[in-house]
């Protein structure tokens, strides 16, 4: 695995220390604590840990030739790196690795990492908005935001730092803003918004053009049934052109779809649901593409958050010294992705982080797969 690919992107990350005080060079410590995120690290000692266990692996690729640091030390370097820096060395890096396709779907949403809640300050935990590239399961970038509400103004700001030109962009309905529709067509992509009651006019207005659904025929072909963990979900959907809406509200740049999903849900206790959600597009969306699109918004809550949590305890992680959350909730994506970019093993990434935590060999292949494209470049 060669060195220079992973330095292309991360070598020239700021020092945050004095030149005269540094002992172990900060690639080397980074490099490290990728490793150990990669083999299922979730703290400090266990980056430490990792590193001595493999000390002789890292000293044949030229790292620590005065052996390891000590976890604190490990820890007082990560945390004061910038996360500005750090992020877009990693979102550099995402998207030289990702080989987009022509109306790729990248699904947006927010994370909240409690075990980042500062207990001695009380401080809130910090919120991750971050965007995924749900036909590979790619994570394409994330930004720290302070709370769920900052949420509208992180947006944006992660969207400039991405290529998303002839992507289609979705968002919850937290992120159903005139100025975020703006700023993704502005960029090339296309939108793909819920709408709710946080856009009241609009809302009732998407409702009332698509109320003919409502009532109409169901063609079974238009309807997907799924049968599983006690309960029946029944799911159709539906589009039209923007038309009269699109008139009645020019600032939503480019309208041109609604669509609706109508769900419904039968409890094995006989508890009947039945839910309507509605949204607007700036592309040009068939029946098909829009319902494909809406299901797979949802992998990022699957194919991510719920990955980050089960697999790598996001969650339960209590780091939250100076920077370090939100530096390790980058390494983290960064692990998954390249453990994802390595295909050979079929296995869980828990199974796989397990492997590379044992064999040196596997975690040299997950780095290979991952750096790839870099060396590419």
């Amino acid at each position: 695995m060669n060195l220079d690919a992973f330095s292309q992107y991360f070598g020239e990350l700021e020092d945050p220390r004095q030149s005269a005080k540094i002992s172990y060079p900060l690639f080397d410590v980074l490099f490290l604590t990728v490793c150990a995120v990669i083999a299922g690290a979730e703290g400090w000692e266990d980056i430490e840990d990792f590193g001595e266990v493999h000390l002789d692996w890292f000293q044949q690729k030229g790292l620590f030739p005065d052996g390891l640091p000590v976890h604190d030390t490990i820890a007082r370097i990560v945390s004061r790196l910038d996360p500005t820096q750090f992020q877009q060395c990693f979102i550099q890096w995402a998207q030289s690795v990702n080989e987009r396709t022509e109306g790729e779907l990248i699904a947006i949403d927010g994370k909240v990492l409690r075990g980042s809640y500062q207990r001695e300050s009380r401080r809130s935990a910090i919120h991750m908005v971050s965007a995924f590239a749900t036909g590979n399961g790619v994570v394409m970038g994330q930004l720290k935001t302070d709370a769920k509400s900052n949420e509208i103004t992180a947006i944006p700001a992660l969207l400039k730092l991405l290529d998303i030109k002839g992507c289609l962009v979705s968002i919850d309905a937290m992120g159903c803003q005139t100025d975020i529709a703006g700023t993704i067509v502005k960029q090339g992509g296309d939108y793909l918004l819920a709408v709710k009651g946080n856009q009241e006019l609009l809302h009732h207005a998407v409702q009332q053009a698509l109320r003919p659904f409502h009532s109409a025929a169901t063609d079974p072909v238009n309807v997907t049934v799924e049968k599983g963990h006690g309960r029946i979900e029944a799911r159709e959907y539906h589009v039209l052109a923007a038309g009269d809406v699109a008139s009645q509200f020019p600032e939503w740049r480019g309208l041109k779809t609604l669509g609706v999903a109508i769900g419904y849900r039968l409890e094995k206790s006989g508890k009947q649901s039945l839910e309507y959600r509605y949204y607007i597009s700036s592309a040009e969306l068939d029946q098909a593409r829009f319902a494909a699109a809406v299901r797979d918004h949802w992998r990022i809550e699957n194919s991510l958050h719920w990955v980050l949590d089960v697999s790598m305890n996001e969650d339960a992680c209590p780091i939250y010294r100076g920077e370090a959350a939100e530096i390790l909730s980058c390494m983290r994506h960064l692990a998954l992705n390249m453990l994802r970019a390595e295909t050979t093993k079929k296995a869980s990434i828990r199974r796989k982080q397990k492997i590379a935590s044992m064999n040196t060999d596997y975690l040299d292949q997950v780095l290979a797969a991952g750096l790839r494209a870099m060396a590419a470049q």
